[in-house]
């Protein structure tokens, strides 16, 4: 059963999801570097993106463009940008899990597959790949 919070995630993704791919077909004529949020030293990353999971603050699920601090938990690496996410990964387990916009499955961050899904950093997290690919076929 999916919950309120986790619906209203849901919804949102899709909203900037769907707002996206408009935005992209409008700016096609653009360079393809306007797309991308680029980050001194770091490898730009496109809105559709895989991102690495060491440069998210999975408590924020944010791109932060720089590697953040590993926080281990039962046996898992997890990524915060701050002591209080730090504590907030060991202590609050919905911030050590995610709804698949695809699936509506409750995943662990630490196993997912991380998107770039808006210029402002935000990120969404599958279960795998090919949810991420049946997500955008139904778009």
């Amino acid at each position: 059963m999916i919950n309120i919070k986790h619906l209203v995630y849901l919804l949102a993704l899709m909203t900037v999801v769907a707002c996206q791919n408009t935005k992209e077909k409008q700016e096609e004529t653009q360079a393809d570097a306007s797309t991308a949020i680029e980050v001194t030293g770091v490898p730009s990353y496109r809105i559709g993106d895989e991102v690495p999971h060491d440069l998210v603050c999975m408590v924020n699920n944010a791109y932060m463009g720089k590697k953040q601090f590993e926080v281990p938990f039962e046996g898992r690496m997890y990524y915060g940008c701050c002591n209080m996410c730090v504590e907030r990964i060991q202590t609050d387990e919905g911030a050590r899990t995610a709804v698949d916009p695809y699936s509506s499955k409750e995943i662990d961050k630490s196993e997912a597959f991380i998107v770039l899904v808006s210029s402002q950093g935000h990120v969404a997290y599958f279960e795998t790949e090919e949810n991420y690919k049946s997500f955008l076929a139904q778009q």
